[in-house]
């Protein structure tokens, strides 16, 4: 268990929390490196540099919108809260979690 990458994701989980609601169709992906940097844990950053989490979003943001088919998500966890991350990221922090069943297809926001 990687306790500054669970750290990482429940931070990300904190500033989203009003905006999540789980199994929406509209959704934020929130780069995970970014997020990891602005914690001050760069070395991780570098690990997560592809890494994104899913915001299920309780209604659509302003900004470019584009239709991704859900299997996209394939091997991805859902927390609790609605967040997703890929499935290895989940096992890492070590924090109960689901299969993510996506929707067929999925909306993300641009904002």
């Amino acid at each position: 268990m990687d306790t500054r990458i669970e750290e990482l994701l429940k931070h990300v989980e904190e500033i989203y929390n009003g905006k999540m609601q789980r199994g929406a169709r509209h959704y934020l992906e929130v780069n995970l490196a970014e997020q990891a940097r602005k914690l001050g844990y760069a070395d991780i950053g570098e690990k997560l540099r592809t890494a994104c989490a899913i915001i299920p979003l309780k209604a659509p943001q302003k900004g470019m919108k584009v239709r991704i088919d859900g299997r996209t998500f394939v091997n991805y966890a859902e927390y609790a809260s609605g967040m997703a991350v890929p499935g290895y990221l989940a096992k890492v922090a070590g924090r109960n979690s689901r299969p993510f069943v996506p929707l067929d297809s999925m909306i993300c926001n641009y904002c």
